[in-house]
């Protein structure tokens, strides 16, 4: 007489709306006590939930996707019972020869990864069908049959609708003790990662598989040397469900080889103890798929999991602390690497004839530091364009005349190009703002200050100019005249060089037309201004000689498209080609 039993999820500790992966079996599949049925994937743990009894499966109440908690039904089984079971199991036999060894009925595998999976093949069918000794196991004077040596044929199981499956991971090699359900090889379709577990315990033989084969259902893998009339190992209590990829439950024990207890091997599925050498990390598949597209070598991560287990976190932790060291300088080198560059080779320059060395001036080596971190971090690209610049030098001229003749200095065409480029960053904002630290979003500024590069005798400097938008150009021409003095006297102060949106870098007053300006983050933009040179322009009747301007703006491209640049470097040139717009 048969009764029904509804399987609901076991405690998983305290996760709530796990997701479903994968459904182990399906409506009329026979399972027996432990088997796997459904395996859940939080993002921390891939978890199987067993069979509590022995039945048929008759109704599934989830898919693959629902996402499920503790006591949630997962199907319904109708139990088997005992005595018919029995029956099945010995034939003829009477219930009280249950001691004595007989083949095992097939069973679900709790390792099975397909679509639609089906019992993996026990190998009975490779036994030796020759009849063996009874001897006695435990008992007093109870009939057993002798523990003969057999071979197992292990083969790919049924893995659903898919062939030529890449194995990726092969846990065993020929010599290997595995108890029985230890994961023997790991397979990766483009949808599912999935186990090939021991069917039996025993030695493993005639290993024919190797990491990078692509197997197909009933491909051959090795051959299991087992002891026939072994005593079965004690099954593990009903704790929480076994990690997938892990190869043994939380609580579980791998049992010694019968025969040979002091020689066994543990099970390579087993979490390798702390501190292990050339042991597989105890870690699931789903986890292990994640570090290899990191490309973390798991066998260097730490568990902190239970018995060591290698979590999600442990692999997080691992990346930010590789990112965080610094790589050590290669013996003879001058600078240590830095974000994998190989560092330059050092040389003894004297062997080549006379030298001088000279400490670099303070300036220097912090703006070589600076310069080369945003090198290195930023991704540059550098927007290249010309401005016709001949009425604003003609105007320029004329009022710095006017200007010095009235004390008030000398008019430069920097506060022009400071005063333009202000309005074009109000028209295209992006190129005052900067990237936040974890790089997740953009900080946009309500205020408008602009550095200005400054060549010095002990390097280079940017003072900043503030709120450059609510000035005019004498006054701009002004501020950067007595910050330009400052620099070169020595005399700035911290204040006067921080706080900028944007950054201009003038060569006009040494030569040369087009060059890559490093962005001075954390800005997001630079421009360089090159010197201006007459060139002939045709104006749709005849070619004009016109003076223009060469302009570099280099910019971070994890902030600024290439679109927004041009259009901002074309309003630019339309602002200094025609004062008139600065008042718009």
């Amino acid at each position: 007489m048969s009764k029904e039993l509804e399987v609901k999820v076991p405690d998983i500790g305290s996760y709530d709306g796990v997701p479903v992966i994968d459904l182990l079996v399906k409506v009329g599949d026979r399972v027996e006590k432990e088997a796997s049925l459904v395996t859940l994937e939080s993002d921390k743990a891939t978890m199987d939930v067993p069979a509590p009894e022995a039945g048929v499966v008759k109704s599934i109440k989830l898919k693959i996707g629902d996402k499920v908690s503790q006591g949630d039904a997962v199907l319904v089984l109708e139990l088997v019972d005992a005595g018919s079971e029995k029956a099945e199991a010995g034939g003829t036999k009477p219930a009280a020869s249950s001691a004595t060894t007989g083949a095992p009925s097939p069973q679900p595998s709790p390792r099975g990864r397909g679509s639609e999976q089906s019992p993996l093949p026990s190998g009975e069918a490779a036994r030796s069908a020759e009849p063996a000794p009874e001897v006695v196991i435990g008992g007093e004077g109870a009939p057993s049959k002798a523990a003969a040596p057999s071979k197992l044929a292990v083969t790919i199981p049924d893995v659903g609708n898919y062939d030529h499956i890449p194995v990726i991971e092969v846990f065993v090699k020929d010599g290997d003790v595995v108890e029985k359900d230890a994961p023997l090889l790991t397979l990766e379709s483009d949808k599912a990662t999935m186990d090939v577990p021991a069917p039996e315990a025993g030695t493993v033989s005639g290993l024919k598989i190797k990491v990078g084969d692509k197997v197909s259902k009933g491909d051959a893998v090795c051959t299991l040397e087992t002891q026939a009339g072994a005593a079965p190992s004690p099954a593990a209590p009903p704790v929480p469900p076994p990690l997938a990829g892990g190869g043994q439950g939380e609580g579980s024990q791998p049992a010694p080889t019968p025969g040979k207890p002091d020689e066994a091997k543990p099970s390579p599925a087993s979490p390798p103890p702390a501190g292990a050498a050339d042991t597989l990390p105890y870690a699931s598949p789903g986890l292990r798929k994640f570090a290899r597209e990191l490309g973390v070598n798991l066998a260097r991560v730490s568990g902190s999991g239970p018995r060591g287990r290698i979590t999600r976190d442990d692999v997080q932790s691992f990346v930010k602390r590789a990112l965080a060291t610094p790589t050590p300088a290669a013996p003879g080198s001058s600078t240590a690497g830095t974000s994998g560059i190989p560092a330059i080779p050092a040389v003894d320059f004297s062997q080549f004839g006379p030298i001088e060395s000279k400490p670099l001036a303070r300036i220097r080596k912090l703006s070589a530091a600076h310069l080369h971190r945003a090198w290195l971090n930023i991704p540059h690209v550098t927007q290249t364009d010309e401005a016709d610049i001949t009425e604003l030098e003609a105007f320029r001229k004329s009022q710095s005349e006017e200007l010095s003749a009235a004390g008030g200095g000398k008019l430069t065409l920097l506060p022009f190009i400071m005063k333009a480029v202000a309005k074009a960053i109000q028209a295209y904002p992006e190129f005052a703002s900067s990237l936040s630290p974890d790089g997740e979003s953009l900080i946009f500024k309500k205020y408008l200050h602009i550095g200005f590069a400054a060549d010095t005798p002990n390097g280079l400097v940017v003072p900043v100019v503030r709120d450059v938008d609510k000035k005019g150009i004498v006054q701009l021409a002004q501020e950067t005249g007595e910050l330009a003095k400052k620099a070169r006297d020595g005399k700035l102060k911290g204040e006067e060089m921080r706080g900028g949106c944007f950054s201009i870098s003038s060569l006009g007053g040494i030569g040369g037309s087009h060059f890559t300006p490093i962005v001075n983050a954390p800005e997001v933009g630079i421009l360089g201004v090159s010197k201006s040179s007459i060139k002939p322009v045709w104006d749709g009747k005849a070619f004009q000689p016109r003076l223009l301007l060469p302009l570099s703006l280099s910019y971070d491209h994890r902030v600024i498209d290439g679109a927004y640049a041009a259009r901002f470097i074309v309003l630019l040139g339309k602002l200094l080609a025609d004062l008139r717009r600065l008042a718009l």
